[in-house]
């Protein structure tokens, strides 16, 4: 299999030039539009047999500069492939993908496995969603390699996955080197202090806390919960993402096939609605070119 070399992954990506996308600053059309580069930083190889070249017709539709793939392992498989199939879609779309690598924590080869995915020039790790403490040995390894080859990690806090939010303040605190992505249900329900998902926010929810108190904790805004949490209680929002326009990194998450919607039983599409709502809660467009772009091209180290 052809390797590819890291510094060379970070050229292709940071010399990505599809031009710049045009998001309405306002929500009034084309003549309040400013140009926004755009990254996002969740999306999955063969979502639900989504082939690649589908993904990328959702990725230009949304005129995405830079897409992140999250390869799964063991369980995950079921819904998304893994990391060879990710480096086949790097391969095909050099210009415009990258990937992370993903390891069941819990595989005897766990840190081999990774180590071997980092050095081909995978940029981070993740989507880490295992059925383990988010403190335990197992993924306190994990922590240990990122923190080795510099990379940030990807953790869906769940229901079944990643428990102990509550605890994840020693995590910060012990690998103050790591940048650590924080996503899912359980983590966007907390920004309320009550934990639920729904309804107006509380504030001094632990989630807030977390993105305010250490500089190492950021947020995806991927996926129905990111969407959710821009969308349940509006004010709160458009307050939230302005405090923390440095710590959120825009991510859609997303397997409709056309941009539009298409086999998304809802029948619309995350990202859409998601960078809809951002472009109305931050009319400054340097600071939504933060969230779209700029802090997760900070944080893989990409050219601008």
């Amino acid at each position: 299999m052809m390797r590819i070399d890291r510094r060379e992954l970070l050229r292709r990506a940071g010399g990505a030039g599809l031009g710049l996308p045009l998001l309405a600053a306002s929500g009034t059309g084309a003549e309040a539009a400013v140009p926004l580069p755009i990254l996002d930083i969740h999306q999955h190889p063969d979502f639900d047999r989504r082939p690649a070249e589908t993904l990328m017709r959702h990725q230009r539709f949304h005129r995405v500069k830079t897409t992140v793939l999250l390869p799964g392992d063991g369980w995950m498989n079921g819904r998304i492939s893994g990391n060879e199939a990710a480096w086949s879609h790097v391969r095909k779309y050099p210009e415009e993908v990258v990937t992370f690598c993903n390891v069941d924590p819990e595989r005897e080869d766990a840190v081999q496995a990774l180590r071997e995915q980092l050095e081909k020039g995978a940029l981070g790790i993740g989507e880490q969603k295992f059925e383990v403490d988010a403190d335990s040995a197992p993924m306190r390894r994990v922590y240990e390699v990122a923190r080795e080859y510099g990379v940030p990690v990807l953790l869906h806090f769940g229901s079944r996955h990643n428990h102990g939010l509550d605890r994840f303040h020693k995590i910060l605190e012990r690998y103050p080197q790591v940048n650590f992505l924080g996503h899912a249900g359980t983590w966007w329900a907390n920004i309320s202090r009550d934990g639920r998902g729904e309804g107006r926010v509380v504030k001094g929810g632990l989630s807030d806390k977390l993105l305010a108190d250490y500089p190492n904790m950021f947020g995806d805004l991927s996926a129905g919960s990111g969407l959710n949490s821009l969308s349940r209680d509006p004010d709160f929002a458009a307050d939230f993402v302005a405090r923390h326009s440095r710590k959120l990194l825009w991510g859609s998450d997303c397997y409709c096939h056309d941009g539009k919607g298409a086999t998304y039983p809802r029948g619309y599409c995350i990202a859409q609605g998601s960078l809809d709502r951002l472009s109305e809660y931050l009319p400054d467009p340097l600071m939504l070119r933060r969230i779209t772009y700029d802090n997760g091209a900070r944080m893989l180290r990409l050219r601008s």
